[in-house]
C-alpha cells in the first residue's frame, strides 16, 4: 500500500471530500459563515481562505493519498487565521501554538494509523517552522464526522487536555513528543549516511 501526504493547495482542493470543499465552519466567524451559506458562496470563501493563508503563512493542510486515491486530509493554521476559534468556551489557543482545525479519514481507511501519521506529519512541518505545540478544540460528545474532532481521538494520538470542558475541551500536543525513538534513530542514520557519502563529481551551481 503506497501512501503519501501532500501539502494542500488550490490545485488539490478538489480531492477533499465533497462536503468539506465548501465548508467554512472554521474559516469564517459564525455570522459571516451564515451569510456565505445563505448567498451560496461558501466554496469561493473556502478557496479564498486557503489562498490567503498559503500566501501569508504557508502550508496549512495535508491531503492523504493511498495508491494515488485521496482518502483523507487535515487542516491547521495559527489561530489568527481561524475566526471560529474565538467562539469556543475554552478559547483562546495559546500564542505559541498552531490550531489543528479539522481532519477526516475515509471510512474504508480508518483504523490503519493514518490519523497518527497525519498528526506526525503536521508536527514535523511545524517544528521546522519554529512552533512548539499544536492545540485543538475537541468534541467530548462526538457521535459522527463533523468539523470538530473527537476529543477521544485527539487524546489517542498524544494530545493532553489543557482546559477541560464538558463538551469542548482544549487539548495540546507538545511537538517534540510526537517524534518517536524510531524516527530519532532514522534521522540519526540519515545524518550518518549523509556524512559518509562521496561528494558528487559535479555540483549544481
Amino acid at each position: 500500500m503506497g501512501r503519501r501526504l501532500v501539502p494542500l493547495t488550490l490545485d488539490n482542493l478538489e480531492d477533499l471530500p465533497q462536503r468539506c470543499r465548501s465548508c467554512v465552519f472554521w474559516e469564517l466567524d459564525p455570522v459571516s459563515g451564515e451569510a456565505a451559506s445563505a448567498a451560496g458562496t461558501t466554496a469561493l470563501e473556502k478557496e479564498s481562505w486557503i489562498s490567503a493563508v498559503l500566501l501569508d503563512w504557508g502550508s496549512c493542510g495535508r491531503v492523504v493519498y493511498v495508491d494515488d486515491v485521496p482518502v483523507g486530509f487535515v487542516l491547521y493554521a495559527p489561530p489568527a487565521y481561524v475566526p471560529r476559534s474565538t467562539a469556543f468556551p475554552t478559547s483562546p489557543v495559546s500564542p505559541d501554538a498552531v490550531q489543528l482545525m479539522t481532519g477526516f479519514i475515509m471510512p474504508g481507511y480508518q483504523g490503519q494509523g493514518l490519523g497518527r501519521v497525519m498528526v506526525q506529519t503536521v508536527a514535523k512541518d511545524l517544528l521546522r517552522r519554529g512552533f512548539k505545540a499544536i492545540e485543538a478544540f475537541g468534541d467530548a460528545r462526538w457521535e459522527q464526522p463533523a468539523c470538530v474532532l473527537p476529543a477521544d481521538h485527539l487524546l489517542a494520538v498524544g494530545f493532553k487536555t489543557v482546559r477541560p470542558h464538558p463538551r469542548h475541551p482544549r487539548l495540546r500536543l507538545e511537538l517534540r513528543s510526537t517524534l518517536s525513538w524510531k524516527e530519532d534513530v532514522e534521522m540519526a542514520l540519515d545524518r550518518l549516511l549523509g556524512a559518509v557519502q562521496k561528494e558528487p563529481a559535479l555540483r549544481p551551481l
